[in-house]
């Protein structure tokens, strides 16, 4: 006789095993909800492939310093003439006195040369925000930053939350993939030695020797730099320079970093040179190399290089002015659309 089962007793089986089961099936049921969900067989992908460029550059608020900007843009425009160019200024602050500009009428009637995309410039992510909402699904982020700093690695943080969007159904995506070159000095990584593109920008400033050269100073260049990203590239730049022209004595400092300029002056005093040749190492020539590099203020470089007994003359000419430099970043795009597979026209 098979014995009578009790129903209390087995409601109390059912609680002890239950339990063991349940939070297993939860999270697969979660880890399946969450992964992206793979194409069907023979579905078309409806993500648009057409691609597009950004170009992020700090911004300057000086009318005079935007050749450094524009003639950047338009080699890249010149080099990619199917593929649509967009400019995203990264600083906030600038974005703000070209939007007060643009409500000024005063202020555009007495500056007819600059451009419409100047007065209406946003940020990197609005105007990634914008191409992808324009059907733009391949998007290369070229930064006119000179050295891989704390304002490229911001911009890399952007572009990598982008690229870490996942829905449901592959043909939701809000693009492809957003791609991001890298600066003019290049960046730390195995995949391209930045020792290349130190020397590459050495070789395309030859005209910035030769001009201190014929007038018999040394040349110095100022970049901004960073206090924390202070690499020491602009040092290793330097030295590479000296090994490409070796008849003329060039030097580095930085704004803000190491090495400053502080320790510039005292290196000039050392080697007791007279006359130098100061020249921006930045792409625009606006705020910094006005005020902060040829300023009339005690602080300004000129002004130190002075009270040191250095005379100085400055170049105020942005390195994005600078035609071989500006192809820089040209080159930069290329290489970063081609490492990600994407066809630039």
């Amino acid at each position: 006789m098979v014995p009578k089962q009790n129903p209390a007793r087995s409601n109390n089986s059912a609680r002890r095993w239950l339990p063991l089961w349940l939070p297993a099936l939860m999270l697969l049921l979660a880890a399946t909800l969450t992964l992206p969900a793979e194409p069907r067989a023979g579905k078309v992908n409806v993500v648009s492939e057409h691609p597009a460029i950004v170009l992020a550059v700090f911004g300057t608020s000086y009318p005079e310093a935007l050749p450094g900007i524009l003639e950047i843009r338009d080699q890249v425009a010149a080099a990619f003439p199917d593929t649509p160019v967009r400019l995203a200024f990264t600083s906030d602050i600038i974005r703000r006195i070209w939007h007060a500009r643009r409500d000024n009428p005063e202020y555009q009637a007495q500056n007819p040369e600059i451009p419409a995309e100047i007065y209406q410039v946003k940020a990197p992510l609005a105007t990634i925000a914008d191409l992808v909402d324009a059907g733009y699904g391949q998007i290369v982020v070229q930064p006119t930053h000179i050295a891989a700093g704390e304002e490229y690695h911001d911009l890399g943080a952007i572009v990598h939350a982008l690229n870490g969007i996942r829905t449901i159904k592959q043909r939701n995506m809000p693009f492809q993939q957003i791609v991001l070159g890298r600066p003019a000095l290049g960046a730390p990584g195995i995949e391209r030695p930045y020792r290349q593109d130190l020397e590459r920008a050495g070789a395309v400033l030859a005209a910035d020797v030769k001009q201190a050269r014929q007038a018999g100073r040394a040349l110095v260049y100022m970049a901004h730099g960073n206090d924390y990203f202070s690499t020491g590239v602009f040092m290793e730049l330097e030295h590479i320079m000296r090994q490409l022209y070796p008849d003329v004595a060039i030097y580095f400092a930085q704004e803000s970093g190491f090495p400053d300029l502080e320790l510039l002056v005292e290196r000039l005093v050392a080697d007791r040179v007279k006359r130098v040749l100061l020249v921006p190492f930045m792409t625009v020539a606006g705020d910094h190399a006005r005020n902060d590099l040829a300023g009339d203020d005690e602080d300004s470089l000129k002004s130190m290089l002075a009270a040191a007994g250095i005379a100085s003359e400055a170049q105020l000419v942005g390195l994005g002015e600078k035609r071989e430099f500006a192809r820089i970043y040209v080159e930069n795009i290329r290489d970063a659309a081609a490492g990600a597979g994407i066809t630039l026209k």
